[in-house]
């Protein structure tokens, strides 16, 4: 199993260059820490996760602050959880200023 992420900025219609993401157990325990790449990627935020609940938090204020933006969230959370330790897992995030959305990628 693996754990990658994907940030696209609808507003900017590029991806979302350097947003910190947090990976943790549900519990708060951190697991680990990346920064989205020239591609807005994270292609392997984590090798294995056993199943269970999870939440990766994207650190909004932070892209929006880098990109002279105001957003109204400073941060998106997304609990997920993993049912099938033995396969990939990819949350994407389209991000804008006032709105954000996410689903199961592939």
């Amino acid at each position: 199993m693996s754990l990658s992420t994907h940030v696209l900025d609808a507003t900017r219609g590029a991806p979302a260059v350097g947003v910190p993401v947090r990976l943790a157990a549900v519990d708060g325990t951190e697991l680990a820490a990346g920064v989205t790449d020239d591609d807005g990627r994270i292609a392997r935020l984590a090798a294995t996760l056993p199943e269970g609940d999870y939440r990766i938090t994207f650190d909004t204020a932070a892209y929006f602050t880098a990109t002279g933006q105001q957003g109204f969230y400073p941060e998106v959370a997304v609990t997920f959880t993993v049912t099938d330790a033995g396969r990939h897992h990819h949350v994407p995030l389209l991000l804008s200023p006032f709105a954000y959305s996410t689903y199961r990628g592939s």
